[in-house]
């Protein structure tokens, strides 16, 4: 066990002690908000907030980037599609000049 000498107000030494359960504790804290930022941001609620006309940046923002992207141009209209793939889910999203024109979202059927 760590210990720590502090001055009390009457200028007795107080020792403190950091226990098992403290350090326990605060590891399990840590894992904890590891483990939140780890889940994926492929859900129906993340693709329910992606509308008409957002942005790349803001699909960006909401999905994080793309596992898989393509792009193309034919005279002035510029485009290209991104899609989001994880175990069970697929969500693609088309843009046309930097927006979004369509999306969809796939689950896949449990067997």
């Amino acid at each position: 066990m760590r210990a720590a000498t502090v001055e009390a107000s009457k200028g007795v030494p107080v020792r403190l002690r950091v226990g098992r359960k403290a350090r326990m504790g605060a590891i399990a804290l840590l894992a904890a908000l590891v483990f939140v930022g780890c889940g994926s941001k492929v859900t129906q609620e993340n693709f329910d907030k992606v509308q008409p006309g957002t942005t790349q940046e803001e699909v960006k923002t909401i999905l994080g980037a793309p596992t898989e992207s393509s792009t193309a141009s034919i005279g002035f209209i510029s485009g290209g599609t991104w899609i989001w793939k994880t175990g069970d889910a697929t969500i693609a999203i088309q843009f046309v000049h930097g927006k979004v024109l369509a999306k969809q979202f796939e689950r896949k059927r449990p067997q």
